[in-house]
Formats: structure tokens, sequence, C-alpha cells
């Protein structure tokens, strides 16, 4: 009789079966209507008040103006980000989670608190000018960075399998801040043309232009980088072990006090002098922005050496095959793996590749976090879905991979012990008869015949532990 490899259960679905097999009703707050409906309410309120506000401060006609300015920069950034995060790609859901709570939420917390602080000084001091450099100074910036930093934490609360170390911060902290400075822009581009309706300026000389120029050429990246600095705090939280609790809560707090510190100095520069802007641009600015980048792609080349240091040890038990490790260690091999797939089997075998490349780095990043004791209770749960999605991926991806493995790699210099898998181009691959070769299964192992488990595939036995032995 065929009996199911040692695999553990998933975890009981809030919604599903017991272990009686009585219906487990879910909590109302746990439904999934519940989980998606209610901030994308929430943002869709938000964009139609930050909407009308915006259309009321500028007219119709500077809003459009605005708009039409503002969005130029913001496909830039959003491929910067999407490039930083190349080698393990988060779901676009939450990148437009974060791009839409910059825009709306975010930006409607900063106009109705700056707007509100700023009166009430005003009026408790009767000192108008001091209390519009004090909310510029001050008040803006707690305000704003605080707003931003709440989808950051909303993605590392909820989307916490998505949310694994520094790029990850960065990448949301970024298209959050992009959001922002989008609708911040069109409020100011707009208010400018306003201006130069009033006055009849226009050209070089109008004050349109000059906010453009500021705003959009000069410093587009202003509002990430502060962002960011927040959305680090939050990376390195996330590498952080269950048990650390205060480097959970602390570090991403001193990112967020670091944004909002860049941030005064960034609105106050106006306060230094007639060439204070400039002092603060080349001394601070660019600077903080070759350093952050300089970390952030230093962190993408640290996290593709981990996954050629990973891998093997799926090869080994015959999960990926001996040259996949290399090919998916580098950014060149990857995307002449899809595009190898694309021009033999069309885009969905492109598709196709580009996933199990993402599901392969989160295996490997997964046991990585393992093997540095910061693995998480569901461990062997969430190694058996990234094995399973491979798996169904492997007719297509491994020959892909095993072409761009040839095209970009030197030869192995270490003998690797012949396996019974199929030889796709010979990079370190040897043949053998397995028992369950040709029948959908990884072969080289004991294996009932037509045994299959999961989505119709069967799978090397035993390369799953009972527990999770990264856990004392």
């Amino acid at each position: 009789m065929a009996i199911s490899p040692p695999y553990p259960p998933y975890p009981p679905h809030p919604g599903g079966p017991t272990e009686d097999g009585s219906l487990r009703h879910a909590h109302w707050w746990q439904r999934r209507w519940v989980r998606y409906g209610a901030p994308i309410t929430l943002l869709a309120l938000s964009g139609l008040v930050i909407l009308a506000l915006v259309r009321e401060q500028t007219g119709t006609e500077g809003f459009l103006v605005g708009l039409g300015l503002a969005v130029l920069p913001v496909p830039l950034l959003i491929a910067a980000f999407r490039w930083l995060d190349r080698v393990e790609p988060g779901p676009w859901r939450n990148l437009i989670f974060a791009f839409a709570w910059g825009a709306c939420a975010a930006a409607l917390i900063a106009i109705v608190a700056n707007s509100f602080a700023t009166k009430w000084i005003a009026t408790a001091t009767a000192d108008p000018s001091s209390a519009d450099t004090l909310g510029a100074t001050v008040i803006a910036p707690i305000v704003e960075e605080s707003a931003k930093a709440a989808a950051i934490l909303l993605v590392f609360l909820f989307r916490r399998r998505d949310f694994t170390g520094l790029v990850d911060g960065v990448v949301i902290a970024g298209i959050t801040a992009t959001g922002f400075a989008f609708t911040e822009n069109i409020l100011y581009l707009g208010t400018a043309f306003g201006t130069d309706q009033l006055t009849g300026d226009s050209g070089i000389a109008s004050v349109t232009v000059a906010t453009f120029f500021v705003r959009v050429i000069m410093s587009p990246f202003a509002h990430p980088l502060f962002t960011v600095l927040t959305g680090l705090g939050f990376g390195f939280a996330a590498r952080a072990g269950d048990h650390q609790h205060v480097r959970r809560v602390l570090v991403p707090l001193c990112g967020l006090l670091l944004a909002m510190g860049m941030h005064a100095l960034w609105n106050g520069s106006s306060t230094f002098g007639e060439f204070g802007f400039f002092a603060v641009y080349a001394a601070f600015m660019v600077p903080a922005f070759g350093l952050l980048t300089w970390l952030v792609v230093w962190t993408r080349q640290r996290e593709l050496r981990t996954v050629r240091e990973e891998l093997p040890a799926y090869a080994a038990a015959g999960w990926v095959t001996p040259a996949e490790p290399y090919a998916l260690g580098s950014m060149r091999a990857r995307r002449l793996a899809r595009e190898y797939a694309k021009r033999h089997l069309g885009r969905p075998a492109a598709r196709a590749v580009a996933e199990y490349e993402a599901y392969a780095t989160s295996l490997a990043f997964l046991r990585h976090r393992g093997r540095s004791g910061r693995a998480s209770a569901d461990f062997v749960v969430r190694e058996r879905e990234l094995l399973n999605e491979l798996w169904r991926r492997k007719d297509v991806a491994r020959p892909a991979l095993d072409h761009a493995a040839r095209m970009t790699a030197p030869p192995l210099r270490v003998a690797v012990p012949a396996g019974p898998w199929p030889v796709y181009g010979g990079y370190g691959y040897g043949q053998g008869h397995g028992q369950g070769h040709g029948q959908g299964h990884a072969p080289g192992y004991a294996y009932p015949a037509g045994q299959a488990y999961g989505y119709g595939y069967g799978y090397p036995a035993g390369s799953y532990p009972v527990a999770n032995p990264y856990q004392g």
C-alpha cells in the first residue's frame, strides 16, 4: 500500500475543518472580504477626500497642470525600486497598497494635521510667520513621516512573508513615499500655476517652472530618501529573531526618528540663508542618497550570494539541479533563462520561469534564516509550499536555467555525483535510472510507482523533516 511521505500538515485554516471534522468559524475580521474590503474602502474614501481638497486649493485648471507635471517622475521612481527588488520580487498588491496609502491616506493625514497644527500655533502665539516656519520644520516632518511609516508597519505586520529584509523595507518605503510626493507635487505645482495666472508670469521666470525644477528635477528622491530610513529600520527588524523584541521595536523607531530629522533639515534649509537649500542639498542629501544606494545594491549582491550558498542543499536532495544555484545567483543568467523559455515556449513559459526563480530565491532566504536561528514557527510548512511551487514548474524552468548556466557560468571544477535525473545540457548532470523515472517523480528515490502528492506530482521521499530542524 502506498504511504505518503512524512509531510507536516498545514496549520488549520480559520474557516476550515477542525481535527474532529467540524467546521471552524472564522472571526469576522479574518474573512477575506473584510481583510481586502476594509483597506480598499479606506483608501478609496481617502482618495476622494484628498482629490476634493487639492482641487479646492489649486482650482480645476491648476489641478490638471499639477497632475500632468507631478506624474512625470513616478514611473522612473517605481521602476528604480522595482529594479532593486528583482532578486526576490514582492507581490504587486503590496506595492499598489503602499503607493495608494502614500498618495491618499498619508497625504490626507498630512494636509489635515499640518493645517490644524499650524493654525493652532498661529493662534496661540499670534505670530503667523513663526507658526509657518515651525510647522514646516517640526510639525510636517513628524506628521508626514509617521503617516508614511504606517504603510510600512501594516505590510510588516500583515504581509510578513513578503517582508524579510532590508530590500523589502526600502522598496515598500520608497513606493509609499513616491505616492505621497506625487500628491504633494500636484498641490505645489497646481498652486504655483495659480500664482502665475494671477501675476501673469510665464516662461522660465514663472513660479511653476521654478517649482518644477526644484521638486521634480533636483529632488524627486527627497521623500523616498527620508522614508527609506524608516524602511531600513523595519528591514533590520525583519532580520531579527522572534525573541529579539527590543530590537524589533527600537530599530524601526530609530529609523523613523532619522527620517524625521533629515526631513526637518531639508524643510529648514530655506531658513539657512540665500544658499542654505543648495548647501543642505550638496552636503547632506546627495551623500545620503549615494550611501543608501550603495547599501541597497550591496544588499542585493549579498542576496544573490545567499542563493548560491543555500540552494546546493536542495540540489543534493534532488529538488533542484546542480546548475541551478549558479544560474539563480546571477541576474544575467536569470534573464537569459526567461528569454530562452519565451523564445521556445512563449510568454507563459517565461512567466513560469520567473515564478520559479522567485520561489527558489524565497526558499534560499528561508533556509538562510533557519540556519541563522531566525526561523519562524511555520518554517516546515513554508518550505513545503515553496518546494511544491518549484516542482510544479520544474519541467519548464530546468531546461531554461540549465541553458542559462552553461551560457554564463564557468565549467564546474569539482566533481558532481552523477544523479539519475535527465540530462538537459550536460552542466554537471549525469544519467541514470531511478525508481519513478519518467512518471513525473523526482527520480532516484525509493517512491512507490504512481504515488503522487499535492498537485499531482511525486516528491523526493524524506525531503521534509517532521520537526523544524532549526529550532532546538
